[in-house]
Order: structure tokens, then sequence, then C-alpha cells
């Protein structure tokens, strides 16, 4: 099979809008569609070897990037992101709070009731707490630390 110069260009030239038409395909779909040994142009890997991104993710991304490009341009994000901002939740209402002070007032006097009052004492056990030793010992540890750190902060 003997080409000419001219035969090999033209093939050459078909080639590549195969490739060009094959890329926008895949961009229409997503990239399903693959070729190339699942490359796309640039020699980069498709994404379907990563692990797939949701819809919902898809979509927070796209809205992030029209508002990239739009602040950019200097004007306005598109109306539909805008529309679709999540409702923010908000602590305890009032009457829940009420409720679980009620609760909890109920529970302690249960408590107070059960085991014979504010007067019973808890068994003798370990004495928690630092003593005035460890305290200072404590104390002049967290100095140096912090000496030691605005030196090297002084270095930088």
């Amino acid at each position: 099979m003997d080409l000419s110069l001219q035969q090999l260009t033209q093939a050459l030239s078909i080639r590549k809008q195969i490739g060009a038409l094959e890329q926008r395909l895949s961009t229409l779909f997503g990239g399903s569609t693959s070729s190339a040994g699942g490359r796309r142009a640039g020699g980069r890997r498709s994404r379907r070897s990563r692990r797939p991104m949701s819809a919902a993710t898809r979509a927070k991304l796209a809205a992030a990037a029209r508002a990239r490009w739009a602040r950019r341009k200097g004007t306005t994000a598109s109306a539909p992101s805008a529309a679709k901002a999540p409702r923010r939740r908000k602590g305890l209402t009032a009457a829940g709070r009420r409720k679980l002070s009620e609760a909890m007032k109920a529970r302690w006097a249960a408590r107070r009731r059960a085991g014979g009052g504010a007067t019973a004492k808890k068994a003798p056990g370990k004495k928690r707490g630092l003593t005035a030793a460890g305290r200072r010992k404590l104390s002049e540890a967290m100095k140096a630390r912090w000496a030691a750190r605005r030196r090297a902060a002084g270095k930088k």
C-alpha cells in the first residue's frame, strides 16, 4: 500500500478531526466514552479510574466555579445557585431548652431522693488536684516552653 504525501496529510487531518469529535462527545456524556486506552487529550487519565463524584457535589463545584467566574467578570452569580441556598440549622428553641431544664431538674431531684439527700458524701477516694509544688513545676515548664517559642519566632 503506497500512499502519497497528500493522502497521508489528508489521513492525518481526518484523524485529528475524529479525535476532536470524540473529545466533544466525551464531554457531552461526562467522559463515559473512552478512547486511546482510557486517556484524555494531553495524556491525562480519565476520571473514571477514581471514585465517582455525586451529583450534589458536582452541582456544588459547578456553582462555585460559576460564582468565581462571575466575580472575575464583575457580574453577579446566576439566579439558580442563589435560590438553592441551604437552610441554616439553629440551636435549641426556648421551649426545647425549658423541657431539657425541667427533665434535668426532675432527674437531679430523683437522684437526691434515692441517694439520701445532698448531705450524703462520696466514698473517700484518691485526692485529686495539683499540689502547690506540682502547680509551680507545671508553671515553670510552661513558661520555659513559651520562652522557647518566642525565641524561635524571633529567629525567623
